[in-house]
């Protein structure tokens, strides 16, 4: 009787320590898997983020390419940027440098 019951402590000792193994490696690969998927998640956030900044930019370079098939828009970035005049005009500075 009492080798029946040291097997069983055995037996159930066994099958305890096989129980926890087992919780242990379930529980890291959750605690791996939440983590990556947070990862995930924060590359996604900043991917939509440059999204929306390109989609931004693009759209304020379409309109500056609108803006260009305009003559007195033209004339304007001729005259502030490049310092060009009409003819017969003289140009006028400041003194102070850009």
């Amino acid at each position: 009787m009492q080798r029946q019951r040291q097997q069983k402590k055995r037996r159930f000792s066994w099958f305890f320590i096989l129980m926890v193994g087992s919780v242990v490696y379930f529980s890291s690969i959750l605690i791996s898997q939440q983590l990556y998927l947070r990862q995930v998640g924060q590359d996604q956030a900043a991917a939509e983020a440059r999204l929306a900044a390109a989609q931004k930019e693009n759209e304020a370079l379409r309109q500056e390419k609108e803006k260009l098939n305009e003559l007195g828009y033209i004339e304007k970035i001729a005259r502030e940027e490049l310092g060009m005049t009409r003819a017969g005009e003289l140009p006028y500075t400041t003194g102070r440098s850009k």
